[in-house]
């Protein structure tokens, strides 16, 4: 499946690339999806000769892949239709009986049957002068509900029978309940796949269940293509294309943020699954620290660094005093918190600790002191990414206020609605940029210290500097007098923050192209 064929006609218009921040996208509707589902199909069909149904199938099999579907189909066309689901694996004929041919499409009928085989001569002849020829229906148990009123059954060329409603609970309940597009025969050990118009006809007093089939064909088709990604907001149905993140190698250039084209507000990570935009940061680094701040790791860090273990039994000890002399309660041992040496070395005068230039006690200090160190390093860099992170969930009660001093600016002033949206425009940019400056402290956590984060903490700065700036001018209290001068100072204010805000973004997207940040631990991709 090549993405190229995108048709001109239902191609979305290309978006971003114009910074070095920005990557190049197009979105597409499930129709569009669907179309160019229907030109692989439609290939298939043409080279394999094969109907569309089973050219649907056999591509779903190979996951869209139509170069390796052909490569192993002329290699052994019958192997590749029985791992499709296409047919059933073949018996060697017994004697005397000539193979049944099967029909591609379901089999459908009732129980009524033709009469008995005719009788011929004579007695027929009486036989029906006696009494008219009457139908015996055909026995049929349903193999699911073992219903033997049922008068209408569905099969596929496996000929396994079973009832209409049976067919119909199973198929939605495989498309409702488990979101499953492959949809095999219920018989026991078949596995011979249900075509698409199978499933349209059992589905046909159930479009909500058919529309959901489509879409998970779609997403399907979406899954097995890594130029492809479905938009992760719940009931959008929408899909990126961006081919120049498909590959693991490209994210550590770029950090690949897209927009459905269902709503701006659909902004997600195409290269990781973060639902929401992380820039300047990329997917390693982001996954990382995510990972540290949901991890019990810091946990295990807080206990080093305020307790220690009882020389003799090892169990966790927190000291709740400032004496020294240290007492465990479980096997009522007595020790030195400074040195961890017997407290009966030590005499009365704890402060001359004889045991403070050993080597043991010297290394259980360092280990202390830098595990006190890394977690406090830890908290400088997560209180920082938490509170951007809370500002920025805050931002919805902002606008409410906003909207609100923007009402009581229209009615003390002469401004017009339309003239007094620089307030808006000013929350939407301080909102913009603490979700980058969020992320900018978990990239400065693992960057390598040295001339380049120096840099970066000091676009960190400015940027930070001047957003709270911005902040404060939007909270401040209205002044009927001041207003001119208020909408002169943040008009200033919010076209300085977003020049900030593109230095950083693009001084560390060029970084990532140069390859000059350097990491101080294992980073995805940069190995």
């Amino acid at each position: 499946m090549d993405v190229d064929v995108f048709d001109t006609d239902y191609k979305m218009t290309a978006r971003g690339r114009g910074k070095l921040y920005e990557v190049d996208h197009d979105s597409l509707s499930q129709a569009d999806i669907e179309r160019v589902m229907q030109k692989d199909v439609d290939h298939i069909k043409g080279v394999l000769d094969v109907d569309g149904d089973s050219a649907s199938i056999l591509l779903r099999h190979f996951n869209w892949n139509k170069e390796k579907l052909l490569e192993k189909y002329m290699d052994n066309a019958t192997a590749v239709n029985e791992a499709a689901g296409l047919a059933l694996p073949e018996r060697s004929p017994q004697p005397g009986r000539s193979p049944r041919p099967q029909s591609t499409g379901p089999t459908r009928t009732t129980r009524r049957s033709t009469a008995e085989s005719s009788k011929s001569g004579k007695t027929k002849a009486i036989l029906e002068r006696i009494s008219p020829p009457v139908e015996e229906p055909q026995s049929f148990v349903c193999g699911i509900c073992f219903d033997d009123s049922q008068t209408k059954y569905l099969a596929l060329s496996c000929e396994h029978r079973f009832c209409t409603e049976c067919w119909n609970a199973y198929i939605t309940s495989k498309v409702r309940t488990e979101a499953e597009q492959w949809i095999t025969c219920m018989a026991d050990g078949c596995s011979l796949v249900a075509s698409n118009l199978f499933v349209q006809q059992c589905l046909k007093k159930h479009p909500k269940t058919w529309e959901r089939f489509q879409e998970l064909l779609v997403r399907h088709f979406v899954s097995s293509n890594h130029s492809l990604k479905y938009c992760p907001y719940p009931s959008c149905t929408y899909t990126v294309s961006c081919p120049s993140a498909a590959s693991k190698s490209s994210l550590t250039s770029m950090v690949p943020i897209v927009t459905c084209g269902a709503s701006a507000s659909h902004k997600f990570c195409f290269g990781c699954a973060i639902d929401n935009d992380h820039r300047p940061v990329v997917c390693g680094v982001a996954k990382l620290w995510m990972q540290k701040c949901q991890d019990d790791s810091e946990t295990a860090n807080w206990i080093k660094s305020n307790t220690k273990e009882c020389s003799k039994c090892q169990s966790t000890i927190e000291k709740n005093g400032g004496c020294n002399h240290m007492t465990c309660k479980k096997c009522k041992y007595e020790f030195c918190w400074v040195c961890m040496g017997p407290w009966s070395e030590h005499g009365t005068a704890w402060y001359s600790c004889n045991r403070y230039d050993e080597k043991a006690s010297v290394d259980a200090r360092d280990a202390q002191s830098k595990s006190r160190a890394s977690l406090e390093r830890y908290l400088h860099y997560y209180n920082r990414w938490a509170n951007h992170e809370q500002s920025a969930k805050l931002s919805v009660e902002l606008y409410a206020k906003t909207e609100k001093k923007m009402e009581e600016m229209q009615m003390t002033s002469d401004l017009t609605w339309i003239e007094v949206q620089f307030m808006k425009k000013a929350v939407d940019e301080v909102s913009k940029c603490r979700t980058t400056l969020k992320w900018t402290y978990a990239m400065a956590y693992y960057l390598d210290s040295g001339n380049q984060k120096e840099l970066f903490e000091d676009n960190q700065r400015d940027l930070e500097r001047a957003v709270e700036e911005l902040s404060e001018l939007i909270e401040q209290p209205l002044d009927p007098e001041v207003v001119p001068t208020l909408r002169q100072k943040v008009t200033d204010k919010t076209v300085y923050v977003q020049k900030r805000n593109e230095i950083v973004l693009e001084d560390t997207a060029k970084g990532f192209l140069e390859g000059r940040w350097q990491w101080n631990q294992s980073v995805e991709g940069f190995d």
